[in-house]
């Protein structure tokens, strides 16, 4: 049987265009359902994983900046998003969407813990790590694009061309926690940097959040009740009392693993 793994601050510091804005914040805003305790505790048992990782994303924080996205590119590499001008011309595993009133609204991959991408994969390359976040094994992802069509949040991207890869991103040893060098005719999207949680250090997007100042975005362990930006460490469940923390399009049965804090000015309608 194995221990309990504890996190802790130490520890965490170790290291295309579907849409206009306006249409899909308003999907987002209808997808939004309140989390109670009891679903935190449900979704911490599942599986029978000790670790129940989950980003908390405080949009009361988040003024459209972007910097975890350019973190993300930064870290990942990511692939180009051929025909869509925006990001730099990159694919948005985490996009920020503008609510045209002030806010803002990050949106990763939710890692859903009844994830439609899974199910659907005729080979398997779509599966959940030990510590359940959800990965593609480009060694067995054959293009058949299932997965985009099957994701609710639109957080799945293709590969349709041979992306950009230097000399340097060549030597690294492929491996889905990291998924570079990328390559041509394969899916794509956010994997929750599992190659720097392996070593308890937060993803690249809340390090970048917390650089530029925001300190909007959290990452932690549920199971533990544990959450950090990369600086500062803080209790979930207090971290979420009192402000209606939500799911996005969790009425889908799909168990998204990341929860967003509403601003504090106003509820979302």
């Amino acid at each position: 049987m194995s221990r309990r793994p504890r996190i802790e601050r130490r520890q965490l510091l170790k290291g295309t265009a579907l849409a206009t804005a306006g249409l899909v914040f308003s999907s987002l805003v209808k997808g939004l359902e309140p989390v109670s305790s009891q679903t935190l505790e449900n979704a911490s048992a599942m599986k029978g994983s000790a670790r129940r990782y989950v980003f908390v994303i405080d949009l009361d924080k988040c003024d459209g900046c972007r910097k975890c996205t350019e973190g993300c590119h930064a870290e990942m590499h990511v692939p180009p998003a051929w025909g869509d001008p925006n990001y730099e011309g990159k694919q948005p595993w985490i996009q920020v969407f503008d609510f045209a009133d002030g806010t803002h609204m990050p949106v990763p991959c939710q890692n859903c813990q009844n994830s439609p991408c899974t199910k659907v994969c005729p080979v398997g390359a779509t599966y959940y790590s030990e510590d359940n976040i959800v990965l593609i094994d480009q060694n067995r992802c054959i293009g058949c694009r299932i997965c985009l069509a099957s994701c609710p949040y639109e957080r799945r991207f293709f590969n349709w061309y041979d992306p950009p890869v230097t000399e340097e991103e060549k030597k690294i040893p492929y491996s889905p926690d990291y998924n570079i060098p990328h390559r041509r005719g394969v899916a794509e999207k956010c994997v929750w940097c599992r190659h720097r949680t392996k070593m308890g250090m937060v993803p690249a997007c809340v390090e970048a959040c917390t650089r530029a100042g925001m300190k909007a975005l959290w990452f932690g362990d549920a199971a533990q009740d544990v959450v950090s930006n990369g600086v500062d460490t803080a209790r979930l469940s207090t971290m979420i009392q009192g402000r209606g923390a939500y799911r996005f399009k969790d009425e889908l049965g799909t168990s998204p693993s990341v929860l967003y804090l509403p601003p504090r000015g106003g509820t979302i309608t």
